[in-house]
């Protein structure tokens, strides 16, 4: 993201300051912004319920946009640039489209809703670890922290995703074990313009099931910065129809509205797929439990 679209979507951002085949919810869908993907578009979405509580968030891919996708870089992931500013993209970026999509104001600019802004990611070669999620996938960053502060970590020599070593350890600071479900665990995946993201090492993908769609928490400085729904081209494409629950934390730091399942739905009708979190609930902030001693 050059420096002129940085500052236009920050500011923007702030004015906007159980497997389950249930049936879409039938509220009104108010979109975000909409993107160029592929062949076709991409745009954030927020449907709400008769009392205005959220009852869906998510992204919604038209039916041409799963197909024509780069298989390049966009170089906003990169390290290790010579003096003269020059990388090579072969061997120094990480090899991912980026997409920054606000969320539509009936959400973002509440109060109780903690989830503001999209990150999108498509992986045409996947990423790390090899044999799990080295397939052309999405990565759906449903965030809450603002976007500067998102953009602030920086590529660097630390970790196996190359971040700047004082934001490495600081993405590292464990969370109070209250704020976190116990399958998810740090293994290392301290990513620039993200941060960590705890994995559910549980998942079919770690027991020998080919990767179709995970849910990872991120985290830095101690806080849930997003939630993120990762998803395979190969699984949105096959007419996926159902949800998932999230396996939540025991507490939460902040107050508001909290999803309970994650869906991927592809329409019959309009080809359309969406990925979204649904199910919310209102969730009162908790106390922090204590960190375990080192």
């Amino acid at each position: 993201m050059n420096a002129r679209t940085f500052g236009v979507v920050a500011a923007l951002l702030a004015l906007c300051g159980c497997a389950s085949t249930n049936p879409q919810s039938q509220s009104a869908r108010s979109l975000g912004w909409q993107l160029p993907l592929g062949h076709g578009t991409v745009a954030s979405y927020a449907e709400t319920d008769g009392a205005g509580a959220p009852a869906a968030i998510g992204v919604v891919f038209s039916a041409t946009a799963l197909d024509g996708l780069s298989m390049d870089s966009d170089m906003h992931r990169c390290h290790g640039r010579t003096h003269e500013g020059h990388v090579d993209a072969k061997t120094q970026c990480v090899h991912t489209q980026e997409h920054v999509i606000p969320l539509p104001d009936s959400v973002a600019r509440r109060s109780d809703v903690p989830f503001k802004w999209v990150l999108l990611n498509w992986n045409a070669r996947g990423h790390i670890p090899p044999g799990i999620y080295d397939v052309p996938h999405f990565d759906i960053h449903f965030q809450m922290a603002p976007i500067a502060d998102i953009f602030a970590i920086e590529p660097g020599p630390c970790g196996p995703e190359r971040v700047r070593c004082d934001q490495f350890a600081i993405a590292k600071k464990p969370l109070p074990a209250n704020y976190m479900h116990a399958d998810f665990k740090d293994v290392d995946a301290v990513v620039p313009a993200m941060g960590n993201h705890l994995i559910d090492v549980t998942g079919p993908e770690f027991n020998r099931q080919p990767f179709t769609r995970s849910w990872i928490y991120g985290v830095y400085d101690g806080k849930v910065i997003f939630y993120e729904q990762m998803v395979s081209r190969a699984y949105m494409l096959g007419n996926p129809q159902g949800c998932e629950p999230i396996k939540s934390p025991q507490a939460v730091a902040v107050s508001g509205f909290y999803p309970s399942v994650s869906c991927v739905r592809r329409d019959a009708k309009s080809g359309e797929v969406t990925v979204s979190m649904e199910q919310f609930v209102h969730r009162t902030a908790s106390t922090p439990e204590p960190l375990a001693a080192k």
